[in-house]
């Protein structure tokens, strides 16, 4: 059975942050996806980047190896949007 993260908050702003300092497109990285076998395409990637896509586990490790970040990255949740975590 695969997991799915459901985004109780929205990590596309991270994930689009992370894109954006790998100079990367969309289209890339759903093809660095594809490579190491998840059937994600531009289309499915820009919803993450949305927030309107579940994103399974194992795809958002690809996604830290891709963009050499760490889980703090990926996951880094915007105190103004969600209000103070404690």
């Amino acid at each position: 059975m695969d997991q799915c993260l459901t985004q109780d908050y929205n990590i596309g702003k991270n994930l689009k942050k992370l894109r954006k300092r790998a100079n990367l497109t969309q289209a890339e990285v759903a093809a660095r996806l594809q490579v190491m076998g998840f059937s994600v395409s531009r289309e499915i990637y820009a919803q993450m980047e949305m927030g309107r896509h579940h994103i399974r586990i194992r795809i958002l490790i690809g996604l830290k190896e891709i963009y050499k970040a760490t889980y703090e990255e990926l996951l880094e949740i915007d105190e103004e949007e969600t209000g103070k975590i404690e």
